[in-house]
């Protein structure tokens, strides 16, 4: 099986977790035995479509754009059996590298109009690529990926070419909790290697990566809000805030006890019995 793995994250691969979830699919597919392309479209020259139509009149199948996309993506993506899409969740759907990406494919389509089961459709050149949606938000709920679960299941019609949709909501929590986020990254590898066998993720599996994190949400909301009031007061950027491995300032007595939870290593305590104490004035 030939598959091509697409990250849309802006993100260097050490700070985006789109990358580092595509990274353990990948690894499950090769594992498996497939013919694994990872390519970072941040790298890429994507232009966007301008909706000229010569794809579709003097220039059959081919865009007028001679970048990236028209040279190298596009003939690789009719080449290959599979393509999975990772993307972090932008306006809950696709960020722009990946619909600029998805946009460019149009060339894969005839100009003729066609109605089937009370939709409109433009016929195929070649056959796609099935294909593996995968992404990532910050929110703690599932909720988030609704539009873009929606948008899916439209494009695809409900056909077998979508293989799966992997999702995974609080990826910032998912981090921070080192034993679930190894159990989530290893179901994400054993997806890989099942979409390789069986074109599908099984149930048990799925359910691993999209385990609850375990966590009050509301408590991890206020201290994301006490780590986003701490960048404005310090004029800094989250990226900058993280590469400095800096604390959250509460802004609440629930914030300071979130924060201490989060940077308690279980490990490191052992068998220890203690009790720690805090007096606020």
């Amino acid at each position: 099986m030939k598959v091509l793995a697409l990250n849309s994250s802006t993100r260097s691969d050490d700070q985006s977790k789109t990358a580092m979830m595509l990274a353990s699919l990948v690894n499950g597919m090769r594992e498996a035995g497939a013919d694994v392309e990872k390519i970072n479209l941040r790298d890429k020259k994507i232009n966007f479509c301008v909706c000229c139509y010569r794809c579709m009149t003097t220039s059959p199948g081919s865009c007028f754009h001679k970048d990236d996309m028209s040279m190298e993506l596009f003939p690789k993506w009719l080449e290959s059996d599979l393509c999975v899409y990772g993307t972090p969740l932008f306006y809950h759907t696709v960020n722009a590298p990946m619909k600029a990406f998805l946009e460019r494919t149009f060339p894969v389509c005839e100009p003729y109009l066609y109605e089937k089961e009370g939709r409109w459709h433009h016929p195929l050149r070649n056959p796609p690529p099935a294909a593996v949606f995968l992404s990532v938000c910050g929110f703690p709920a599932m909720s988030a990926f609704e539009a873009l679960s929606g948008y899916l299941k439209f494009l695809y019609g409900g056909s077998s070419h979508l293989w799966a949709e992997i999702y995974r909501d609080g990826a910032e929590g998912m981090v921070s909790n080192p034993r679930k986020y190894k159990e989530i990254l290893e179901a994400t590898q054993q997806a890989g290697r099942e979409l390789v066998k069986n074109h599908g993720v099984s149930q048990e599996t799925m359910s691993v990566i999209t385990q609850p994190l375990g966590s009050d949400i509301a408590m991890m909301a206020e201290v994301a809000n006490s780590a986003w009031q701490t960048c404005i007061d310090e004029g800094i950027t989250l990226p900058q805030f993280q590469k400095r491995q800096m604390i959250p300032r509460p802004l609440t007595v629930r914030a300071f006890a979130g924060i201490m939870r989060m940077g308690f290593n279980e490990a490191r305590a052992a068998d220890m019995d203690a009790v720690i104490q805090f007096v606020f004035s």
